[in-house]
């Protein structure tokens, strides 16, 4: 039974260029995908208690607080129900309103503080945006704030890295998402990009040469300094990418990770539901036309099923939750696997099965042998 929601919100005034997220720039269609979106979850949702709901996109910072408060009012909340909205530093106007509506975490899309790479990169803030919007998001009375940081962006350095951590640091906020800069196809960039040289061809760069990225030991150093920096500051990992102080970790997050069931509602939305992993139409006339069917479902097998329990389970820092795969699939994890974790035991923790930092680094490898 799900009792976490996902609602995608494909808009945006503009596309960075490194993201190949599912949004368009067609705020007349806001409307009708409101209404596409309200008929789809009146279609779907069973009323069950909702214990988290996230706002995702696309810019769901762009709604209205009318919108927002009457789709916040179909779903049955519990009375300590997370609710998240993402919200770009120069969307901040109405951080009031938003906390009006019952949101009460915000996912601030900051990204980096330096100015230069701000602008390289397509986004529209600037970093005296991400103080703003974080002071405004406290005055307005949120006390549970995330903001984004990838590392690995153009022109980025080890020290640049280090300094957008004591910035965040400075704010007071209690959850940090790390993302390593990761360009596909489908993105801007990936028109202008060599996977073989790591670089961005001269048409992008803007200049007499190809400008290259930080390496892959590049990336994995700032990696190893955004754990070092933030465990000594009072965040925990509790997910590869993801840090909170004590008490914040995303309770939406840990709801995936944890391989539970979950609803998806609006274009380019993934839901999990009894069994059946579905994905809505990406094409945003195409949902608003037909936002009750699934593009795509699939019944997830029993190998299916395990396989991911295990790799979700890997992410977390807390590890494979050996006595659910049990329960769920009569086996026992350590002897099943037991050539494989012998194998990479230098990478897993000591007292569960978990991987170290070490492992982290090397985690693709590790995961394609479970499955």
């Amino acid at each position: 039974m799900p009792e976490s929601v996902y609602i995608h919100i494909p808009f945006c005034k503009s596309k960075c260029k490194y993201c190949s997220f599912v949004s368009y720039n067609k705020p007349e269609l806001m409307g009708l995908y409101a209404e596409a979106l309200i008929e789809e979850i009146k279609h779907k949702y069973r009323g069950e208690r909702i214990r988290t709901l996230y706002f995702g996109g696309g810019t769901p910072s762009l709604m209205s607080q009318k919108l927002l408060e009457k789709i916040i009012s179909l779903f049955s909340l519990s009375n300590e129900a997370e609710v998240t909205l993402e919200l770009n530093p120069d969307d901040a106007d109405n951080i009031r309103g938003i906390k009006e509506t019952g949101v009460n975490r915000l996912s601030i899309g900051s990204q980096t503080f330096d100015d230069k790479i701000l602008k390289f990169i397509g986004r529209r803030h600037c970093a005296d945006d991400i103080i703003k919007a974080v002071k405004s998001a406290k005055r307005a009375g949120f006390e549970n704030i995330s903001v984004d940081l990838i590392y690995g962006l153009p022109m980025q350095t080890l020290e640049g890295v280090r300094k957008d951590l004591e910035k965040f640091l400075s704010l007071d906020i209690q959850h940090i998402s790390t993302y390593g800069l990761k360009i596909e196809e489908e993105s801007y960039w990936g028109r202008f990009y060599d996977g073989k040289t790591n670089k961005l061809s001269d048409s992008e760069g803007g200049g007499n040469a190809s400008l290259s990225l930080p390496d892959e030991d590049m990336q994995a150093d700032m990696y190893e300094e955004i754990n070092a920096f933030l465990n000594n500051n009072g965040f925990c990992r509790y997910e590869i990418s993801n840090f909170a102080k004590s008490g914040f970790e995303s309770r939406h997050n840990l709801n995936y990770w944890n391989n539970e069931e979950y609803y998806g509602f609006g274009a380019a939305a993934h839901g999990y539901v009894g069994g059946i992993r579905y994905s809505n139409y990406n094409g945003l006339e195409t949902y608003i036309h037909n936002p009750c069917e699934s593009e795509k479902s699939h019944q997830l097998t029993k190998k299916e099923q395990l396989e991911e329990e295990i790799f979700l389970g890997l992410r977390k820092t807390e590890g494979v939750n050996v006595k659910k795969i049990k329960d769920k699939f009569g086996i026992d994890f350590g002897c099943e696997y037991k050539n494989i974790l012998d194998k990479y035991s230098e990478y897993f923790e000591k007292d569960r099965y978990a991987l170290n930092l070490k492992g982290i680094l090397v985690s693709n490898i590790i995961l394609s042998e479970f499955l």
